[in-house]
């Protein structure tokens, strides 16, 4: 038998990546027998062929889903990509043991339809793919899993191996075995998967129970039972397309200089992200052993911030203390360790993050909370203090260039959480410090400028989709880069192009007001696009769209935003912020040298001096270069590229400033003046600049 032995923690990490089977015991050895190295047979092939699965067999041949004129056991000896997580003979006798049952044939067919549909993954996934964490595409029941690598110690050899489990119950004994359509890997245990909603999945977690009691004193919990639209549906079959399909022609939308190929989702899925501190680390940090004890820390954070609500005592009401502090810990939308930010991953194929100059820009991304009219910031430095960080400022583990930094609250790896973290509707993260939209958040965290992505402006599209990803960060419906990212193959033929966009109808995008004569898609990510962060929204038609403003702490604001120009098919685009008119239309076809004389660093011999004259410059007639901290390119490590700031059609339009309490919604309205329905807006990412960043007389902007 072959094992995975490690002397030392520290080398399992080095090598966990690369970890290409993973057995724990001689029992759970299918056999050499049984090793499959070849690459025509397919997976039903595979599991028919072989005795140890003549029980899973059964059971799939029971299976169809909603699918009932097609037998899964069938489906796996198609054409396409799949995960099959096959459990053996000992392992379905186990399953039926803890039922009551002696036989297969006593298993209904909604049984057989649960446990086929939950060890099926429309997608392959190798171990070396993922070894920690969620995978990215759900299960065929439309479940979220997970993947944990663990060391185990084995009485058998004196000494410890390295452990996967799927859903934290369904132990890898055998891994990796490549199919014609996919990979199989073999189970000891029948894979489960939890119906429970997210605060369901909290209450089992006898380690936060401070939180959860939070949660039910304040009714917060109610707000967390939401999963599925069911009224959620579209005029026509020919409207209604799964975004694993894509075959209709009609949607392949023409931008720029490309298509795009646009699918809608079946489904309509509402999904929650919760941050938890630990009880040990409230008692450790501030004392807090009990729900009174935290009710007295909200009110020290948040009364001095609303003091005219101090004395609401109502937990259920949302100016409470203590209902304050626990929304703020909760997203609206799925958020997984790696999908919060742009560092979209690890490993060869997760190349997102060399785009950036992570030297002189962390990685961040901001998002409204269940606090009403509050915002988070999620960074992602590099450096001796890697890893994902609620509302921290700075550059690595330094200040930033105004002197300031913040640690933040570190959230947890994957690799560090020994329970399942996951429901049918979301997902909570452990942290190892408290949040709070405070005054240290609002007036020195949140005192810089923010650069909000548009794929992030609409919780919807964050939210799991009937495939189990993501409008943001979709993947590639092809092989192309691993499937994570599209490539310049953008045809008018839906079969053969490969890119997947998620289009969302008028009235299905939370934060976005529009009609029917809107078009509005997210793009997939390819990183030589021009776009930062490698995609955008696309709008397109005589639109008129209505964004509601992330909020913001109480100031004046300067709002911009960033597109790509230069292209005959661009729009000419008149903004509006809280309905009053900002400047006159923006004509988008032309570039940036036409619009305003967009100079690079090099055209003006890269003289600091000369650079921040033109700045400033432009700046007093509305206008910005992009960004200086990402690079568009295809690279599997940093290496310094020509910069958005120095490419003439990716520009920043200033659109115009408001002022706000922070205590109430703003809206930025974007409207079509061509009467053409065939032009569109490269909706790339919004910044919200306070006056003490961009009006400031000691300190410039920075360039980043």
């Amino acid at each position: 038998m072959k094992v995975l032995n490690f002397k030392f923690l520290a080398a399992v990490l080095l090598v966990i990546s690369a970890i290409q089977v993973s057995m724990v015991s001689c029992k759970d050895d299918p056999g050499v027998e049984n090793y499959y190295t070849a690459t025509r047979q397919y997976a039903s092939d595979y599991l028919t062929s072989r005795d140890q699965f003549s029980e899973y067999v059964k059971i799939l041949q029971r299976a169809t889903g909603e699918r009932q004129d097609l037998r899964l056991v069938d489906l796996l000896g198609t054409y396409g990509s799949y995960t099959v997580f096959a459990p053996t003979n000992d392992a379905v006798e186990k399953y039926l043991h803890s039922r009551g049952l002696t036989s297969v044939d006593e298993l209904s067919k909604e049984d057989c339809d649960t446990i086929a549909l939950n060890s099926i993954i429309e997608k392959a996934f190798f171990t070396t793919d993922y070894s920690n964490g969620q995978y990215p595409k759900s299960n065929m029941l439309e479940h979220i899993m997970s993947v944990k690598s663990v060391l185990e110690w084995s009485e058998a050899i004196q000494d410890s191996v390295l452990a996967m489990y799927v859903n934290q119950s369904a132990l890898i004994t055998h891994a990796d075995d490549s199919v014609g359509n996919g990979v199989v890997h073999t189970v000891g245990n029948v894979v489960n998967s939890s119906n429970n909603l997210l605060g369901a999945v909290l209450e089992k977690d006898s380690t936060c129970s401070i939180y959860f009691q939070a949660l039910e004193a304040t009714k917060v919990y109610t707000l967390l039972e939401d999963y599925v639209d069911t009224s959620y549906g579209w005029a026509s079959e020919r409207d209604r397309i799964d975004s694993c399909t894509w075959t209709n022609d009609k949607l392949c939308i023409f931008t720029a200089a490309e298509y795009d190929n646009v699918g809608y989702p079946e489904k309509r899925y509402f999904n929650f992200t919760m941050f938890l501190v630990q009880d040990s680390i409230l008692n450790l940090k501030y004392g807090i052993k009990d729900l009174d004890g935290l009710r007295a820390k909200a009110k020290e954070l948040y009364d001095p911030v609303y003091p005219e609500d101090a004395n609401i005592t109502d937990e259920s009401d949302r100016k409470n203390s203590l209902n304050r502090f626990i929304s703020y810990h909760i997203l609206n939308r799925y958020g997984s360790y790696y999908s919060l930010t742009a560092m979209d991953g690890v490993g060869s194929d997760c190349k997102l993050q060399y785009n950036f100059n992570r030297r002189k820009w962390d990685i961040a991304d901001w998002y409204e909370t269940l606090m009403p009219h509050s915002v988070m910031k999620f960074s992602f430095p590099s450096g001796s203090q890697s890893g994902l960080y609620i509302n921290r400022r700075g550059v690595q583990s330094r200040a930033d260039e105004r002197g300031v930094f913040v640690r933040g609250a570190r959230v947890y790896k994957p690799t560090e959480v020994n329970v399942d973290q996951t429901a049918v509707n979301g997902i909570y993260h452990y942290i190892d410090d408290i949040v709070a939209y405070d005054q240290n958040t609002q007036q020195v965290v949140l005192n810089e400028r923010m650069r909000l992505d548009c794929t992030t402006l609409s919780p919807d599209f964050m939210t799991k989709l009937t495939d189990g990803e993501t409008a943001r960060g979709h993947f590639c419906r092809t092989s192309h880069e691993g499937g994570r990212y599209g490539d310049g193959v953008q045809g008018a033929s839906a079969a053969s192009n490969k890119n997947t966009c998620i289009g969302f109808k008028a009235g299905y995008a939370r934060n976005f007001i529009y009609t029917n004569l809107t078009h509005v898609h997210v793009r997939m990510r390819v990183l030589n696009f021009w776009s930062y962060e490698a995609d955008e929204v696309t709008v397109k038609g005589k639109f008129d769209l209505v964004v509601k403003l992330p909020p913001v702490p109480a100031g004046t604001y300067e709002v911009r935003m960033m597109t790509c120009t230069g292209f005959t098919s661009r729009g000419i685009m008149q903004a509006y912020i809280d309905n009053v008119p900002q400047g006159i239309p923006f004509d988008m076809r032309p570039g940036g040298v036409t619009l305003f004389g967009n100079k690079s660093n090099a055209d003006l011999q890269n003289d600091p001096d000369a650079i921040a004259a033109f700045d400033k410059s432009i700046h007093n007639i509305s206008w910005m270069r992009g960004p200086g901290c990402y690079e568009p390119g295809d690279r599997t490590s940093y290496s310094s590229a020509t910069p958005m700031r120095d490419i003439p059609n990716t520009i920043r339009k200033v659109l115009g400033t408001f002022y706000t309490t922070g205590k109430e919604d703003h809206y930025l309205r974007l409207q079509q003046k061509m009467e053409s329905a065939n032009n569109e807006m490269n909706f790339d990412f919004i910044e919200l600049c306070p006056s003490s960043v961009y009006n400031n007389e000691y300190f410039a902007e920075d360039q980043w």
